[in-house]
């Protein structure tokens, strides 16, 4: 059994590992490498011959993890996607809006119409959390669910190799426990391998208090006590539900202000309508709401913007507000509107609620510049900039540490570290050594193992 390294190694972005056994090639995970790294190495889009997979296995619908699909197929690809429903729908909508997105850029940049077209991928196959599903004879899979986003879910494989079974558990993207609206991650079986995400590796969630408790004191400062605009840039799937679910509780309580809500995203819009449907797969709190409220997302002045015109209207509108917006690093989409718009207003504050990458505007307002370059123009921040780590849909150390648990240090052969920051991997591979827990490899891109 051959394990190659093809994304996400001493980094975060572009989850993609080639396992090739008994004559059979699965991709688990196709994502997006946005540092686009393998293109300077092989001089292509996919470093192997996209017609030789087998099959592609989904952890979870974020486009590191899901979204080079689409180029995989048009690359030859031919076979099935094994993954849940909920990431397969979720999928599905993520790539059509990257369609979207690729046609709009090749109009700006051309002056034309664009070529990109989007087909439905209509390669999916949905299996349910904890069954074991054959594969063919020799391999069988289990998808163990993670919380992290609707959907998400640990890979564990199963391979038979001449008489003997191997295990190779793949960690995906790890859940928090006590998340709004998701279970707790749950943990999976001993594997002989395990290949675990280190995003937050070197890092501990600092928040105590309640999510409700931490957006009615914020709203109260920002929206009652100043009063002002809260802007809170928010990944569309995933952040953005945790967030109105959030709200929505505040407001039963009649502890939310009467202020507007504007939710100005057309994909997190579609996003919740999917959530909604999915409420069986959510955590008892979020099943028991649902059956007393009938919605899990709507709200008195929670108004759900849907064209640009509107969303650039918000601009005129001068009473206090919250304004949820994608993308949650403020690398594109309509949120970097209302940014940049209330960069130099001091009666705005920005809420970072998520993990944002160098490079991307959300890092530099995090690092606390005080000038934020759009394009051609530096723009002065005079608005209040503040944090919270309480959405965060990854895991801390502990957490992790906690996934791992349930690996017996004498069986595990493996442990490879994957989809983090080089040193939060360093960090964390000492953090394991400390607990016991001996061979841990942190692979480099293209780096391949016998099993």
């Amino acid at each position: 059994m051959k394990l190659t390294f093809w994304g996400a190694a001493r980094k975060v972005t572009g989850s993609m590992y080639l396992l090739e056994s008994v004559g059979y090639k699965i991709l688990i995970d196709c994502g997006s490498d946005f540092s686009e790294r393998h293109k300077v190495v092989t001089g292509a889009l996919f470093p192997f011959e996209a017609s030789e997979i087998d099959l592609v296995i989904l952890t979870h619908a974020h486009v590191d993890h899901s979204g080079n699909i689409p180029a995989l197929i048009r690359s030859g690809y031919r076979g099935q996607i094994l993954t849940t429903a909920p990431t397969a729908e979720l999928s599905e909508l993520l790539f059509a809006d990257g369609a979207h997105i690729q046609r709009a850029e090749k109009k700006i940049a051309n002056s034309g119409p664009g070529n990109y077209s989007y087909k439905p991928v209509d390669r999916f196959v949905s299996i349910a959390f904890n069954t074991d599903f054959e594969i063919n004879e020799s391999i069988s899979v289990r998808l163990i669910p993670v919380g992290h986003i609707l959907g998400a879910a640990s890979v564990f494989l199963k391979v038979k190799e001449e008489g003997k079974t191997k295990t190779i558990l793949f960690s995906g993207d790890i859940g928090r426990d006590n998340y709004p609206l998701l279970p707790d991650p749950q943990l999976p079986p001993q594997a002989d391998y395990v290949l675990c995400e280190t995003t937050y590796g070197n890092r501990v969630h600092k928040e105590t208090e309640s999510p409700e408790e931490i957006v009615r004191r914020i709203v109260q400062e920002t929206c009652v006590d100043k009063p002002g605009r809260l802007i809170i840039p928010a990944f569309s799937l995933g952040r953005t539900q945790s967030l109105l679910y959030t709200l929505h509780k505040l407001a039963l309580k009649n502890q939310l202000p009467p202020v507007k809500v504007f939710t100005d995203s057309a994909l997190a819009a579609e996003g919740t309508n999917i959530y909604s449907r999915y409420h069986a797969l959510m955590n008892e709190e979020a099943k028991t709401l649902k059956e007393k409220e009938e919605h899990l997302f709507d709200f008195e002045n929670l108004d759900h913007i849907k064209t640009f015109k509107e969303s650039k209207n918000i601009s005129n509108y001068m009473k206090p507000c919250i304004i949820l917006s994608s993308s949650g690093m403020i690398t594109g989409g309509r949120i970097q509107h209302h940014i940049r718009q209330n960069l130099q207003n001091p009666y705005c504050t920005i809420l970072l609620v998520g993990y944002a990458v160098e490079g991307t505007i959300g890092h530099d307002l995090l690092a606390g510049k005080q000038t934020i370059r759009f394009k051609k123009r530096s723009i002065p921040v005079s608005a209040k900039i503040i944090y919270t780590d309480i959405f965060s849909g990854h895991t801390d150390k502990f957490g992790l540490v906690k996934f791992l648990s349930s690996q017996d240090k004498s069986k595990t052969k493996k442990i490879f570290l994957v989809h983090g920051e080089y040193q939060s991997m360093l960090d964390f591979e000492q953090t394991l050594k400390e607990e016991g827990y001996p061979n841990i490899e942190i692979p480099d891109y293209g780096q391949a193992y016998e099993l």
